[in-house]
C-alpha cells in the first residue's frame, strides 16, 4: 500500500520567522549602517494581524516596498500608522527595541506620536471605502515586499532600490522567494505592487504563476501625484485594472 505524503504549507508567521532569520546573517555594503526589522522586534502585533485578517484566500493583495519609519517600524504592520492599526483593525501588541537603534530613528511602537502619512493615506481609503476593517480584509490583505528598513549612518533612509548592486540581488533573491510563498498561501486573482518598485519585484516574482499582477500609485507625500487626491486615485486604476469595489454609501 502506497502512502500519501500531506505537505503543509508555512504559515504567515512561519514565513516572515524564516527570512527574518536569513536577513540577520547578512552583511551590508556602505552606506548602510543600520537595518530594523519589525517582523522580529514587533512580532506580537504582527500576529494579531496575521491571525485576525489573515484568512484564506483572499481576492486582491497589496504589496509595499518597505517599512515606514512611522508605520511599521513602530507597530509591525505594513504601512502601520498607529492610530490606524490601534483604532481601526484592534490591534494592539508589545514592541520591543532593535538590535541597535540610531538616536534619529526611535521605536515608541503605540505611544509613537508621529503619523504615517502613506499610511494613513491607504487604511484611511480602506476605512472611508469599506467602514469595519472586517470588511475590507474579507478580499484585501497588505504585505510588504522587504521586511527591512535601512539607514545609513546620519540616520537617512534607504530605500532597497538605493541599495548597492550585491546587496540589492541578495534582499531580491530572499524577498522574491517569501513574495511567492505569500501569494502561495493567500491564492489572490491580483497581486498589485502599492508603487513601481514593490510592482516590478512582484511581477519578477510571480513570473509563470497564475495570478495577475499590477500596480497603484504610491500614497507616499514624496509622490506629487498621491498629494492630489490619492484616494480617488486608487478608485480609479483599480477600476481600470477591472478589481470591483463595494459601492460607497
Amino acid at each position: 500500500m502506497s502512502e500519501h505524503l500531506t505537505i503543509l504549507q508555512p504559515t504567515f508567521l512561519q514565513i516572515a520567522d524564516a527570512l527574518s532569520r536569513t536577513l540577520r546573517q547578512l552583511c551590508w555594503s556602505h552606506p548602510v549602517s543600520i537595518t530594523y526589522d519589525p517582523t522580529d522586534y514587533a512580532r506580537e502585533p504582527l500576529a494579531h494581524y496575521f491571525e485576525k485578517y489573515g484568512q484564506v484566500p483572499k481576492r486582491v493583495v497589496l504589496v509595499g516596498m518597505n517599512p515606514g519609519p512611522w508605520g511599521m517600524l513602530q507597530t509591525g504592520i505594513p504601512f502601520g500608522e498607529v492610530s490606524m492599526v490601534r483604532d481601526w483593525m484592534g490591534i494592539m501588541g508589545q514592541v520591543n527595541q532593535p538590535q541597535q537603534v540610531h538616536p534619529k530613528r526611535p521605536i515608541d511602537g503605540f505611544a509613537c506620536t508621529r503619523s504615517e502619512v502613506s499610511g494613513s493615506r491607504l487604511w484611511g481609503w480602506a476605512r472611508d471605502r469599506f467602514g469595519a476593517a472586517e470588511e475590507f480584509f474579507r478580499d484585501f490583505f497588505v504585505v510588504n515586499y522587504c521586511p527591512l528598513a535601512f539607514f545609513d549612518e546620519s540616520g537617512k533612509n534607504i530605500t532597497p532600490d538605493k541599495l548597492k548592486r550585491a546587496d540589492r540581488e541578495q534582499i531580491f533573491r530572499l524577498c522574491d522567494e517569501t513574495t511567492e510563498q505569500t501569494v502561495q498561501l493567500l491564492k489572490p486573482e491580483w497581486v498589485i505592487g502599492v508603487g513601481r518598485f514593490a510592482h516590478d519585484r512582484c511581477a519578477a516574482a510571480l513570473e509563470g504563476i497564475d495570478v495577475k499582477v499590477g500596480r497603484v500609485t504610491h500614497p507616499s507625500p514624496a509622490n506629487p501625484p498621491a498629494n492630489r487626491g490619492w484616494a480617488a486615485l486608487i478608485e480609479k486604476e483599480l477600476s481600470d485594472l477591472g478589481i470591483e469595489l463595494p459601492k460607497l454609501n
